[in-house]
């Protein structure tokens, strides 16, 4: 059976409707590129960067309001302590594996600077400073990829951001997800979105994740034991001798009007679409999350005051539920959409099978 999306099976989560594309890009202005390494020579690569670009790239120049949470911080997601001490991000998000997060981080830095010499992309290089301090955040790939061998270069980075765009984004083996594993199947990128509609009006969250975790017995498809069903007799796993942990990184969007406090609190409800799943968050695993909204503008170099707009707290609730949902599914589109790699030392990591899973569901 061909790799397919979650919904294209027949499977439905949770109430809300989705957007027009089912991914973090039906927000408004939110953009996505990847940048995917697939080589044997000169040393084996299965890895990549992706990049969330908000606003159409002027986020340079025009802030957004955002909060991150920690379930289980073995893991690295640069520029939080910016993030928890003013409530805002001013650059683009980079996701890539363990030993490039630095890179990554580096080149989102370095790219408004090389671009301005360059009389490219004005935005950026018209907006920044001299220094930033940019999300990046990675989650390890070294079952697949020879990650000491450091594949990812500047170049790769920008050339995910000048690729990003709106419209339908590419998951499974692609970018930053490119040698991941999830719930001891293939892993990697995936997305999701919800529509709310709320006394203020109709809004859109989305996620985008990064799913590198978890063990097979634990995974549950829409409620259903899936993993159990799914043994290795049925699917081996690819592992010799199981790491000690996985991660999973999770972007959450939305363009609802909301303050630093309450995207934090967004980012919190990840964890519910995370442990829907089948993720408890392990003693080795990196599980952090970040949610921004662009309801609000915050013009670089504004003047001295910001007019803002707050989005009742009473009204959050279903955002909460909204973004446990667009969760739980991005990270099962993971699981869909992968198909089987083999990579560094001849290891391989199966896709989940979906005419099984269709059987275990009963459709």
């Amino acid at each position: 059976m061909p790799r397919m999306r979650l919904r294209d099976l027949g499977i439905r989560i949770g109430r809300f409707p989705t957007g027009v594309f089912n991914a973090i890009t039906d927000v408004p202005g939110i953009l996505v590129g990847h940048k995917t390494l697939i080589h044997d020579e000169p040393r084996v690569a299965r890895t990549g960067v992706t990049m969330i670009v908000p606003r159409n790239g002027e986020i340079w120049q025009d802030h957004a309001f955002a909060g991150y949470f920690s379930f289980n911080g073995c893991g690295e997601m640069s520029g939080v302590q910016w993030v928890e001490e003013s409530g805002k991000i001013h650059t683009p998000i980079g996701i890539t594996n363990t030993n490039s997060v630095g890179t990554v981080r580096d080149a989102i830095a370095a790219y408004p600077a090389e671009r301005r010499d360059k009389n490219l992309a004005p935005a950026a290089a018209a907006a920044t400073w001299d220094g930033t301090l940019p999300v990046a955040a990675e989650t390890w790939d070294g079952w697949l990829s020879d990650i000491n061998a450091f594949h990812i270069a500047k170049e790769h980075v920008f050339e995910a951001l000048e690729s990003a765009q709106s419209g339908p984004v590419a998951e499974g083996n692609v970018g930053g997800g490119t040698g991941m594993i999830c719930h001891e199947f293939k892993g990697g990128i995936g997305t999701s979105s919800r529509l709310v509609e709320c006394p203020a009006g109709q809004y859109t969250v989305g996620a985008l994740v990064q799913a590198n975790y978890g063990d097979r017995h634990l995974l549950r498809v829409n409620g259903v034991a899936v993993g159990r069903e799914l043994g290795f007799e049925h699917v081996p796993s690819p592992w010799i001798e199981q790491p000690k942990g996985g991660s999973i990184i999770v972007i959450v969007a939305t363009d609802a009007p909301l303050l630093p406090v309450q995207c934090k609190r967004l980012a919190r409800r990840a964890t519910v679409g995370l442990a829907r799943v089948g993720g408890v968050g392990s003693d080795g695993s990196g599980d952090i999350f970040l949610a921004f909204a662009t309801g609000n503008h915050l013009p670089y170099k504004s003047g001295a005051i910001h007019d803002v707009k707050m989005l009742s707290h009473d009204q959050l609730t279903l955002f909460f539920e909204a973004t446990a949902e667009a969760v739980e599914e991005a990270i099962l589109n993971v699981l869909t959409s992968a198909e089987t790699m083999t990579g560094w030392r001849g290891r391989t990591a199966y896709a989940l099978p979906l005419d099984e899973l269709r059987r275990v569901m009963g459709i």
